[in-house]
């Protein structure tokens, strides 16, 4: 659901959980169909430790192929062959209103986040869902392990909403409503297209009034509607569509707020789900470290306090704690994603899968050479890509190549420059 200031049409589709297409099956591939109109869809999944990740024990001091691993990274040692580890990026003039507003921009770049007259920018997930969402039942999917905040901002800036219990985030994406909850939502999506048309005559009105200026963005407007028209009209027949179904056991929620670590796990668990019933192509993760103490062995201080170690060793192995099971949670879903075989390959191979942080060195609230790993997707891996320390490789590049990978033609996203990020391809 996406929050709004006032009643819009767009927030209205996206809150009544109804969206387009079909899964995708092999079997309903026509016959005679090539091998290459075959191959499964490219997806991305974001996920975003928002307390930050200790530099030294993740940043290989070796570039390429050959270096050796560090901590954080003999988490993940089996699946070496399968990601890039980056160093030397970061979002340009994020210094923003407090020490962690860039949190607001990981995935949008926007310069200045909570400053005065800030306005955040699209996210890069909801770039894809505008491109491709309505080819699957939900454009995408933002999950967190606390609350409602996302990392995922509509083109307007506004942000939409997470969803933060995995049993509901399973209901959603898999169990079918009522009758009688069907009915409503064919209800809700008549009444969508009726304030539609009404809007739409209006404007057609006022445009006969109005200036070359104008008529340019009222030609914009009238595009905009026609393409919400045709999704809405897809989106009727869909909603009587039965849901996936999948051997999975609904999940149970964590009810102690504290255990970070299990609340990832969960929703981690429902990302191949999601992924291989085609649900969704675009997904993010919020991984909220609290002001409480996580029931991780070991560790006696609230999770915030020790990202702000100021270098006391004692803290910085607590957090160390914290931090490696958050990679084996990683490791973990790397793993499942690897299990799945899809068109020849795996749902590894097909799927994007980012972790990293906002923050370069949370201890100082610093954004740059920020805590950076990509996997799968079909990219080059099993290296060190570093790039300059002190004038870091903007993060929107390696955006822009995503982006590409998921069959979108741009080369600019955000704040990206004009080079590519080389050696990942």
């Amino acid at each position: 659901m996406i929050t709004r200031p006032a009643i819009s049409r767009r927030a209205f589709l996206h809150g009544s959980g109804v969206c387009l297409a079909l899964p995708f099956l092999e079997a309903m591939m026509p016959r005679n169909a090539s091998a290459a109109a075959a191959l499964p869809p490219k997806r991305m999944v974001f996920a975003c430790a928002s307390l930050g990740i200790y530099g030294p024990s993740l940043f290989p001091k070796e570039t390429g192929t050959g270096y050796v691993a560090t901590p954080y990274l003999e988490a993940l040692k089996g699946h070496r062959a399968d990601f890039t580890v980056f160093s030397g990026v970061c979002h340009p003039d994020q210094a923003g209103a407090d020490g962690h507003t860039s949190e607001m921009t990981w995935l949008t770049s926007a310069r200045g986040p909570g400053l005065g007259g800030f306005r955040n920018s699209i996210s890069v997930d909801q770039y894809v869902a505008e491109k491709i969402g309505f080819e699957t039942r939900y454009p995408s999917l933002a999950l967190s392990t606390a609350g409602q905040s996302s990392q995922s901002y509509t083109r307007s800036g506004v942000m939409v909403q997470a969803q933060s219990k995995p049993s509901q985030v399973f209901a959603k994406l898999f169990l079918d409503g009522t009758p009688g909850e069907v009915f409503d939502q064919m209800r809700k999506l008549k009444e969508g297209r009726s304030i539609m048309d009404t809007v739409q005559e209006s404007a057609k009105r006022f445009g006969r009034r109005v200036g070359a200026a104008d008529k340019e963005k009222l030609d914009e407007y009238y595009t905009s509607v026609r393409e919400m028209e045709e999704r809405m009209l897809k989106a009727e027949a869909w909603v009587q569509k039965p849901k996936p179904k999948v051997e999975a056991k609904p999940p149970t929620d964590v009810t102690n707020e504290a255990d970070l670590i299990a609340r990832m796990r969960l929703l981690f668990d429902l990302i191949p789900l999601a992924l291989q019933t085609d649900s969704t192509r675009a997904i993010t993760v919020l991984i909220q470290g609290r002001g409480d103490v996580p029931p991780v062995p070991g560790v006696t201080i609230d999770h915030h306090n020790l990202s702000h170690h100021g270098q006391d060793p004692m803290k910085i192995e607590q957090l160390q704690r914290i931090e490696r099971e958050e990679f084996s949670a990683y490791n973990d879903l790397l793993t499942s994603l690897k299990s799945k075989k899809e068109g020849g390959g795996t749902l590894l191979d097909n799927t994007m899968v980012m972790f990293g942080s906002n923050l370069g060195n949370a201890n100082s609230h610093d954004w740059h050479n920020l805590p950076l790993l990509l996997a799968g997707g079909g990219f080059k891996h099993g290296q060190h890509l570093a790039f300059d320390a002190k004038n870091n490789m903007p993060m929107c590049n390696l955006f822009v190549q995503m982006l590409q990978r998921m069959g979108l033609e741009t080369d600019h996203f955000g704040t990206s420059s004009a080079s590519a990020l080389p050696g990942l391809v």
